[in-house]
C-alpha cells in the first residue's frame, strides 16, 4: 500500500521499532492483509491476518489513554511501516469504542461478542465456554450442541451469551481501582497464589462500594495478598451468579481479557470455584484431566476480539467484495481534527448558567452565609453542649449554646484512622477556642452520630448515639421548620428524608433512601472526576460556570459514568465542559437512579439540601433547577451549615435529652481529652463462635480517674460483642429474656406454621357411616341428586417408610400447617414431612445458581430450598447434615411436593378475589425447569417431583386435586384424602386462633402500659428471616413487642372498639374496591387497623420488584399519613443484605417510637393528673354540700 507524504511525516514522529508488536521481518512480501482492531475502554489491541490462511502475522495491545483515535492512527502508521507492499487492505473495528471511528475508516463493524465467538470456534473448537473480563464489561459465552427438529445432534454449535450491560461490577476497572488502593505493585500481584483460607467480605455487586470494602480492610491492616484474594473471590462469585443466567459452564473453559491474561491468582480462583459449581450440579466432567486443561488462559488471549472481527469480516467478503475496503488514513485524521468536534453539537446540552446576570442571583441567593465564631469575653462561662459527627473519613463538630441553641464554633478534622482519637482532638480544639480567649467552657452535654458514635457511647459516656437520618432531620428543621424533603450528599453516601407533620405539629421522619446499593451521585464523584481534570475542588463550581455547554452524561453506575468521561474526552469536550455536565448528571442519579423517586411533588414543595457536597454550587445549581422543573413551585434551601448539619442534629437531640432527663452522662470535657486508649487487632481478636471468623477490632479505653471500658468492632452478628462462651451464654440468656418479654409474633409463627402442633381427629374406622351424594344422569341432560349414606372407606396403607420433602417458601409459610396435618392424617409420621430449612445466605450461595427465575429475590431463592432438599436432606440419612435443625434423619425422599396455588384463605370480607401473585403460583413449574433444564435431577436422585395446582377457596375442587395428586401415589381412598382435607382446614384454624391470641394479649398489655407494639405488615414469606433479614428482630431487642398480620385479632366484636366508626371491620371495599390479590388486601387491612390504634406502629416490608405490592405501597402511605401514625417503609428488599441501611432504618424508627412513647406517657399523665384534679374537686364540692347542709340544719 503507498504512502502519502503525510504518511511519512507521521512515520517519523512515531518509530516502529520503538514500540512493541511487530511479529515478522517479512512485511514487504505480502500484498493484502485483513486488519482487526479492538478499540476498548481503557486498551486498543490490533492484529495483521493473512486473508488465505488467517495467519496472525503482526499484533500489538496499547493503553490509549483516553485517546482512542490517536491510538488507533498509530497503529495504522506502523502498520503502514512493517507491510509496505501491500495493495488491498481490509480492516475491521469491534469494541466499545470502535462506532465513530468505521466510518472515517471506511472500516467493518463488527459486534464485540459475535467478534470473540467466532475467534474461539475458529482457535478452540473444543470450548465449551468462554469468559472474558474488559475493562469496563465482562461477558460469558456458552456453546451448546446444535440439533435439528427431531432432537439430532446436527455437529453444529449453538453459543448463548450474557454481558454486563447495566454495572461495571466484577470488571477490570473495579480491579484496577482496587489494586491502587491496596498499593500493590504489578510485580508483586503476578505472583500471588489463591488462597481460600482467608477471606474477607468485598462487595462484588458495586465496584465503588468494592472499592470502599478494600480502603476499610486496608485500614483494618489485612494483608494485601489476603484483599487481593478476596476480590478475586467476589469478582468470580459476582460473575457465575449473575451472567450464567442458571446455566452450566460446560468445559472446557477458555479465559479472555487482560484481568485474565496477567492475574494468575484470578485464573486460579476461577480453577477452584467453577468445579465447585460443577460438582454442585452433577455436571459430568473428565476429573483425570489437570484443572490446568480444563479452564486455562490461551496465549494472545487479548487478542481474541480482534482476530474474531477479521474471521467474521472475511467471512462476508464472498457476498460483497468491497466490505471494509480501508480508506486511508485522511478519514481519520479528519475525524480526529474536526469530527469530534461536529460531534459535540448532538451530545451537548446547554450551559449551568445562561448568563452573567442569571449567575450572579443564583449565588446571591444560595450562596452560604459565612460563618465567625461567637466572640467569648475574659472570665465568661460558655454553657452549652457538643456535638459530633464522625465520619469514615473526617470528623466534625459544633458547640451550641445551651439556652438558645445557637452555634458558637464549629471544627473539622480528617479522620486518622480512630474514632476516640478524632474525638479527643476535635474536643481539645474547642476546649482551646473557649480558654484561649480567656472564657471557661461548661460542657452541659455531649452527643454523637455516624460512623464514631457507637464508639462514643460506650467510651465516653455520650448523652445521645443519634442515627444519621434522624441528626439530619433535627438540624433541617431547626432552620427549616416547614422542610417537606432533606437531600443531604456526602462524600461517599447520600440520604433523602421525607418529613411529615406528627399529632404534635412538628416534623419527622416519614420515610427515606440511601445509596446502599450504589454509591453513583456521591461527593467523591465530583472529587474524583475533578481530580482527573487537574481542578481542585474548591475550583470546581467556578470552572463548571464558565462553560458554554456540557457533555450529555448517562446517569447511572458511577464506573459507567467514566466510560462516558473518556468518550467525551475523545470527542474533544474541554475540562470545564465535563464538570458542568456531571453537575447536571448529579439530580439525576440521586432522584432515579439511587433513591428511584421519579414524582417529587408528592413529597411536597420544600426542599432543603445539606451535605458537604452542596458547598459546590455547580451542584446546587443543577439540584435546583432538576427539582423546580418538576416542582414549579419549590421552595429550595440550602442549609446554612451544610456540612456540619449531623453535628448539629447531634447537638439539638443532646439539648432535648438533657434537658429532660435533668443531668448528663458526658465523662466531662478534660476526662474525655485525656482519655487513654488501645487498639488491637490480631488473630487474639478473631471472633471463632461460627465459620464466619470475623476479623474483630478491640478499643479499650481508661479515664484518668481509673474507669474502663472495651468497645468491639467489626462482627456481624450478636456473639461477636463477646469474648468467651462464658459471656456468650451470659448473652444468650438475656436475649432469650428479652425475647420473652417482648415477643416476636413474626418469628413465633414462622416456627409454629411448620411444626406439629394440632392433634388431628383420626380417620374413622373403615365401615363407619357416611354421607354421600349420589349423582344419577338422566334424559334430555337432567342430573338427579340424592343424599345417601354409606360406608366410610380405608386402604390402611402404611406409610411410615414415605418420606416427603416440601420447600419453606411462599405461600406455604401461610398453608403449611393445612399440608401437615393433611399428610399426617393419612398415616405419614410428622418426622416424615421434610421441610427444607429457613434461608439462609450460604443456603443461598450454594443452591441458588439455575437460572430460570429472576423477577425478585423470593421466587430466586426458591432453587435454593429445592437444592437443599436433593443435595442435603435426600442424603441426610443419619442426620448429621449441617442444615438439619433436628438431628434426625430427613432422607432418602420419595417426593418433592411443590403445589401451585393459586386462591390463599383471606379473612378480609368481600374481596374481588383471593388470588395468589401469579409468579408465586407459577414458580413450581419454573422451578422445575430450574432442575431439568440441563440435567433432570430428580430423576438423578430417584425422587418424583410434584407440583399440581391446588386452590383453597374451592374445597370440593381442592378434595378433588389431592386426591387424584396423592391417592394413587400414596394408596390411599378418596374418602382418607377429603377426611384429611378436612383436618387441614381445622389445623389452619387452630393455627389462626392460636396467633391471634397472643397477638390480644400483646396489644392489651401495650394500652395498659402506654407503650408501643410494631406491625410488620409483608406477605407471608416475610416471616422467613432470611428474607426479612432479621429487620424483625432487631425491634425486639430494641423493647418492642412484633406483630404479625395473622395475630392480629379477627374477632368483630373486639375488633369495633378499636375501629370505631366502621359498620363491618374486615371490609376494605370503601378504602380499596379493586381487591383482588388476597396477601396485598391483608397488608392494606392490617394498615388500617394499626391507624386507628395509638399503641401499634406499622413497619411495611416488601421484596424488590414486587408486582402485586405495587398498587399498596401508596394506598398503605395515604392511609398512614392521614392517621399521622408511626410508619416505615422497605421495599426494595433483596438478597444482598444491607446491613448498614438496616441499622439505620431500625435506628431512625425507633427514635420515633420513643418519641411516641414519650407522648403516651406524657398523655397518661396528663390523664391521670386531671382526674386527679377531679377528684379533688369532686371531694371540695362534696365537702361544701355537707357544710352547706350542716348550716341549713
Amino acid at each position: 500500500m503507498p504512502h502519502s507524504a503525510e504518511d511519512t511525516v507521521i512515520n517519523d514522529v512515531i518509530d516502529p521499532t520503538a514500540a512493541p508488536g511487530s511479529d515478522r521481518d517479512s512485511g514487504a512480501e505480502v500484498h493484502t492483509i485483513s486488519v482487526g482492531i479492538d478499540i476498548g475502554s481503557t486498551t486498543v489491541k490490533a492484529v495483521v491476518c493473512d486473508p488465505d490462511t488467517l495467519e496472525m502475522l503482526w499484533s500489538d495491545y496499547q493503553r490509549h489513554e483516553t485517546r482512542q483515535p490517536e491510538k488507533v492512527l498509530e497503529f495504522l502508521v506502523r502498520i503502514g511501516a512493517a507491510f509496505p507492499q501491500v495493495r488491498d487492505m481490509r480492516v475491521f473495528v469491534t469494541g466499545s469504542g470502535s462506532g465513530p471511528l468505521a466510518e472515517p475508516l471506511g472500516a467493518r463493524f463488527v459486534q464485540e461478542v459475535n467478534a470473540v465467538t467466532l475467534a474461539v470456534e475458529r482457535l478452540h473448537p473444543t470450548v465449551g465456554s468462554v469468559i472474558e473480563l474488559g475493562g469496563q464489561d465482562a461477558k460469558i459465552i456458552m456453546f451448546r450442541d446444535e440439533v435439528d427438529e427431531d432432537g439430532n445432534v446436527t455437529g453444529g454449535k449453538n453459543a448463548i451469551t450474557s454481558m454486563n450491560d447495566k454495572c461495571a461490577s466484577g470488571t477490570g476497572a473495579t480491579i484496577d481501582k482496587c489494586m491502587i488502593k491496596v498499593g500493590m505493585p504489578q510485580e508483586d500481584t503476578a505472583r500471588i497464589r489463591f488462597d481460600p483460607h482467608k477471606l474477607h467480605h468485598v462487595a462484588a455487586k458495586c465496584g465503588v462500594f468494592a472499592e470502599t470494602d478494600i480502603v476499610n480492610l486496608v485500614k483494618s491492616g489485612i494483608p494485601g495478598v489476603e484483599i487481593m484474594n478476596s476480590l478475586a473471590d467476589a469478582i468470580v462469585h459476582q460473575n457465575l451468579s449473575v451472567l450464567t443466567r442458571g446455566n452450566t459452564l460446560r468445559h472446557e473453559v477458555l479465559l479472555l481479557g487482560g484481568p485474565n491474561t496477567y492475574l494468575p491468582f484470578l485464573v486460579e480462583c476461577w480453577r477452584m470455584r467453577i468445579p465447585e459449581t460443577w460438582d454442585s450440579r452433577g455436571y459430568d466432567y473428565p476429573r483425570d484431566r489437570p484443572i490446568e486443561e480444563l479452564i486455562y488462559t490461551p496465549d494472545n488471549a487479548q487478542y481474541y476480539a480482534a482476530f474474531g472481527a477479521v474471521v467474521f469480516g472475511m467471512a462476508e467478503l464472498a457476498d460483497d467484495p468491497e466490505l471494509a475496503r480501508y480508506k486511508g488514513l485522511d478519514g481519520l485524521k479528519n475525524y480526529i481534527q474536526h469530527g469530534r468536534g461536529a460531534r459535540l453539537s448532538g451530545t451537548a446540552m446547554g450551559p449551568l448558567v445562561k448568563d452573567v446576570d442569571e449567575l450572579a442571583a443564583f449565588q446571591e441567593k444560595y450562596k452560604i452565609p459565612p460563618f465567625t465564631p461567637a466572640p467569648v469575653s475574659t472570665g465568661q462561662t460558655v454553657r452549652g453542649v457538643i456535638g459530633l459527627d464522625g465520619g469514615s473519613t473526617s470528623s466534625k463538630a459544633v458547640l451550641v449554646d445551651y439556652d438558645t441553641g445557637e452555634v458558637l464554633y464549629k471544627a473539622y478534622t480528617l479522620s486518622k484512622g480512630n474514632p476516640i482519637q478524632d474525638t479527643k482532638d476535635i474536643l481539645e480544639e474547642i476546649k482551646a477556642h473557649v480558654h484561649d480567649q480567656g472564657g471557661i467552657l461548661e460542657c452541659m452535654g455531649f452527643g454523637a452520630t455516624g460512623y464514631a458514635a457507637n464508639v462514643l457511647e460506650e467510651s465516653v459516656k455520650a448523652d445521645v448515639n443519634i442515627v444519621e437520618t434522624v441528626a439530619h432531620m433535627m438540624s433541617a428543621v431547626r432552620y427549616v421548620p416547614h422542610a417537606d424533603v432533606v437531600c443531604d450528599i456526602g462524600g461517599q453516601d447520600i440520604k433523602v428524608l421525607f418529613l411529615a407533620e406528627n399529632k404534635e405539629g412538628t416534623r419527622d421522619v416519614r420515610d427515606f433512601r440511601l445509596s446502599n446499593q450504589c454509591s453513583a451521585g456521591n461527593g467523591m464523584l465530583l472529587q474524583a472526576m475533578a481530580d482527573q481534570f487537574g481542578v481542585h475542588l474548591h475550583d470546581y463550581a467556578d470552572t463548571a460556570f464558565n462553560a458554554d455547554l456540557s457533555p450529555k452524561f448517562s446517569y447511572g453506575c458511577a464506573v459507567f459514568l467514566d466510560a462516558d468521561r473518556v468518550n467525551f474526552q475523545k470527542e474533544g469536550f474541554t475540562a470545564p465542559e465535563m464538570l458542568a455536565g456531571l453537575a447536571k448528571v448529579l439530580p439525576k442519579n440521586v432522584w432515579q437512579y439511587v433513591v428511584q423517586v421519579p414524582r417529587l411533588a408528592e413529597f411536597g414543595r420544600v426542599f432543603v439540601l445539606q451535605g458537604g457536597t452542596q458547598r459546590n454550587l455547580a451542584a446546587v445549581k443543577a439540584q435546583v433547577d432538576y427539582i423546580e422543573e418538576r416542582v414549579p413551585d419549590a421552595e429550595v434551601v440550602v442549609h446554612p451549615h451544610t456540612g456540619e448539619a449531623g453535628a448539629i442534629g447531634a447537638a439539638m437531640e443532646t439539648l432535648r435529652v438533657v434537658r429532660r432527663r435533668g443531668h448528663s452522662t458526658f465523662i466531662g470535657l478534660d476526662q474525655a481529652i485525656q482519655l487513654a486508649y488501645t487498639t488491637r487487632n490480631d488473630e487474639s481478636t478473631v471472633c471463632h463462635f461460627c465459620p464466619n471468623e470475623c476479623s474483630r477490632t478491640f478499643i479499650d479505653t481508661e479515664t484518668p480517674d481509673g474507669r474502663t471500658s472495651r468497645y468491639i468492632s467489626g462482627f456481624s452478628c450478636e456473639k461477636g460483642t463477646v469474648e468467651s462462651k462464658e459471656a456468650l451464654k451470659v448473652l444468650s440468656k438475656e436475649r432469650n429474656a428479652i425475647r420473652r418479654q417482648f415477643p416476636n409474633m413474626v418469628d413465633e409463627e414462622s416456627r409454629l406454621a411448620f411444626r406439629h402442633f394440632y392433634d388431628q381427629t383420626p380417620l374413622p374406622r373403615s365401615g363407619t357411616s357416611k354421607k354421600d351424594v349420589s349423582v344419577t344422569r338422566k334424559r334430555l341432560f337432567r342430573i338427579a341428586r340424592r343424599v345417601v349414606n354409606r360406608g366410610f372407606k380405608r386402604s390402611h396403607a402404611d406409610l411410615s417408610n414415605v418420606r416427603i420433602g416440601m420447600p419453606r417458601v411462599m405461600n406455604l409459610y401461610s398453608t403449611a400447617p393445612f399440608f401437615r396435618t393433611f399428610f399426617e392424617t393419612l398415616g405419614l409420621p410428622k418426622d416424615n414431612l421434610i421441610w427444607s430449612p429457613p434461608t439462609t445466605e450460604e443456603m443461598w450461595v450454594e443452591g441458588g445458581r439455575y437460572g430460570s427465575i429472576d423477577p425478585c429475590y423470593p421466587s430466586k431463592v426458591i432453587q435454593a430450598h429445592i437444592h437443599e432438599l436433593i443435595f442435603h436432606a435426600h442424603v441426610d440419612h443419619d442426620g448429621s447434615d449441617p442444615n438439619n435443625l433436628k438431628g434426625k434423619p430427613r432422607g432418602p425422599l420419595d417426593y418433592i411436593y411443590y403445589p401451585c396455588i393459586t386462591h390463599i384463605p383471606s379473612f378480609v370480607n368481600n374481596v374481588m378475589d383471593t388470588a395468589a401473585c401469579p409468579i408465586v403460583a407459577g414458580s413450581p413449574l419454573v422451578t422445575k425447569a430450574s432442575f431439568t433444564k440441563e440435567v433432570d435431577f430428580f430423576a438423578r436422585a430417584g425422587i418424583e417431583y410434584i407440583d399440581e395446582a391446588v386452590t383453597f377457596t374451592e374445597v370440593n375442587l381442592l378434595k378433588k386435586r389431592l386426591f387424584a395428586t396423592w391417592g394413587p401415589r400414596l394408596g390411599v381412598t378418596e374418602d382418607e384424602t377429603d377426611w384429611a382435607v378436612d383436618q387441614g382446614f381445622a389445623a389452619l384454624r387452630r393455627f389462626n386462633s392460636i396467633m391471634q391470641d397472643k397477638g390480644r394479649a400483646i396489644i392489651e398489655q401495650m394500652e395498659r402500659e402506654n407503650r408501643v407494639a410494631i406491625l410488620m405488615i409483608g406477605r407471608p414469606y416475610h416471616n422467613d428471616p432470611g428474607l426479612n433479614h432479621g429487620i424483625p428482630d432487631e425491634f425486639q431487642v430494641l423493647g418492642y413487642p412484633v406483630l404479625s398480620v395473622t395475630s392480629i385479632p379477627k374477632d368483630p366484636a373486639w375488633l369495633r372498639q378499636r375501629m370505631v366508626g366502621l359498620k363491618d371491620p374486615l371490609d376494605l371495599n370503601d378504602v380499596w374496591p379493586e381487591n383482588f390479590s388476597a396477601n396485598s388486601v391483608q397488608k392494606v387491612w392490617a394498615a388500617r387497623f394499626a391507624a386507628h390504634h395509638p399503641n401499634i406502629a406499622v413497619l411495611d416490608l416488601s421484596s424488590f420488584k414486587c408486582g402485586h405490592d405495587a398498587p399498596t405501597y401508596g394506598l398503605i402511605d395515604r392511609i398512614m399519613k392521614t392517621a399521622k401514625a408511626p410508619y416505615s417503609a422497605l421495599h426494595d428488599l433483596d438478597a444482598n443484605k444491607p446491613g448498614g441501611s438496616i441499622q439505620i432504618r431500625v435506628k431512625t424508627y425507633s427514635h420515633k417510637l420513643k418519641m411516641v412513647e414519650e407522648q403516651l406517657a406524657d398523655e397518661a399523665g396528663l390523664r391521670a393528673e386531671l382526674a386527679r384534679r377531679v377528684a379533688d374537686k369532686r371531694r371540695e364540692l362534696l365537702a361544701r354540700l355537707r357544710e352547706s347542709a350542716a348550716a341549713a340544719r
